[in-house]
């Protein structure tokens, strides 16, 4: 049966474990029998749970973290798991030399609060949690632990934004005018490049997926190009999402245009729609440097981000009107909710003609004149 005794003027702890193996836990001096006899239920709910470990038996955090990125490494992109190693090896360095069992609510809250207190990002703390999450449900599944603490942990809450930070924020993501997109290209000459940024801007394809395109990905028949590989890294991987493995039409010019490069195109290897001039995959620093933004300067343009011609291409296609759930599915968002938050910015704060088309709608004849009305443009008041 189990009990608290006192030895030598310390409490002791005498059960049996899960396997019926008795166990003594002698406490610090000092303890008094209200903790000890605590500490005692403690153990044995534990035992009930069965997940109870002897103290030299119990790992470490920074053990078991090891165990996990083990255990991930065959299922993960590389890239992805190199972040994970990174957040391990440089992120939780508070939490390395806790017992595994010892990890509570309020050790992870002391956690997220010295990260803040350091000025750590928002995001980035939050990417970091992630990882902590993923470590510490291993944990439980291994029995170290009976439940992960973070679930119950308060998270960090962001800030409210600033008009100014709002304002940066929005500037980031920097667009092309139809004006402007005609003079970048008008300003690159080799047909490679030309048809690269062309592609770009009248898909709205990612670098690493543009640089993948395999000309065996064209759907000449139906005018699409199916997008099922990524190169990044100095490596190919699959789509990373199944939203983002998806087919994303073409404009007959820019069919056209893509046939005559298929004629010029050297042949290669990896069958590569872009190749760099040994047949390999190009790399995407050098295409910047050396074409992105020299097209930039020489068409008097801003600097932007090579990703910001998949915001030109997507704010396109919101000003004309598409569909978002189109929208959605051409740029491989897991969501339409995704691709609303991610431009909502751009979306019209007054649309007249959606307002007269219902009034037209429920009084029939007498509301397409007003829906005629705003299509000329706004009347002038008297």
């Amino acid at each position: 049966m189990a009990c608290v005794a006192k030895r030598r003027g310390r409490y002791v702890l005498d059960f049996r474990d899960q396997f019926g193996a008795r166990q003594w836990i002698t406490l610090p001096k000092g303890t008094t029998r209200a903790k000890a006899e605590e500490e005692l239920r403690a153990k044995l709910d534990q035992v009930d749970k069965g997940v109870f470990l002897p103290d030299p038996q119990t790992p470490l955090f920074s053990e078991v973290a090891q165990d996990w990125l083990k255990h991930k490494k065959p299922n993960l992109r590389a890239t992805t798991w190199e972040v994970y190693e990174g957040h391990v090896r440089n992120h939780f360095h508070d939490l390395d030399w806790h017992k595994i069992n010892r990890i509570s609510i309020a050790t992870v809250e002391n956690f997220i609060t010295s990260r803040q207190i350091e000025g750590m990002h928002i995001l980035t703390l939050r990417k970091i949690l992630v990882t902590l999450g993923q470590i510490l449900s291993f944990a439980v599944r291994r029995r170290y632990l009976d439940y992960n603490p973070l679930k119950d942990a308060e998270r960090p809450k962001a800030q409210a934004q600033t008009y100014e930070e709002e304002t940066n924020e929005l500037e980031a993501m920097k667009i092309l005018t139809p004006s402007q997109i005609q003079d970048f290209l008008s300003q690159e000459h080799e047909p490679k490049y030309q048809m690269l940024f062309s592609l770009a801007i009248f898909t709205g394809a990612r670098q690493g997926e543009l640089l993948g395109l395999k000309w065996g990905d064209m759907d000449w028949e139906n005018r699409q190009i199916c997008i099922q590989r990524t190169f990044n890294k100095g490596r190919f991987f699959p789509p990373k999402t199944r939203t983002s493995r998806r087919r994303i039409d073409l404009a007959p010019k820019v069919l056209s245009e893509l046939r005559k490069w298929k004629l010029a195109c050297p042949t290669n290897e990896f069958d590569l729609v872009f190749p760099n001039e040994a047949g390999e995959p190009m790399n995407c620093s050098n295409m910047v440097q050396r074409h992105f933004l020299p097209g930039l300067r020489a068409a008097n343009l801003p600097r932007i981000r090579f990703h910001d011609l998949r915001h030109t291409y997507a704010s396109l296609l919101i000003d004309q009107g598409e569909n978002i759930k189109y929208i959605q599915t051409q740029l491989g968002h897991s969501s339409p909710m995704v691709t609303l938050t991610v431009y909502t910015h751009l979306l019209k704060p007054a649309n007249q003609e959606a307002a007269c088309r219902l009034e037209n709608a429920i009084f029939g004849k007498s509301g397409s004149k007003m829906v005629a009305e705003t299509k000329k443009g706004p009347r002038q008041n008297p």
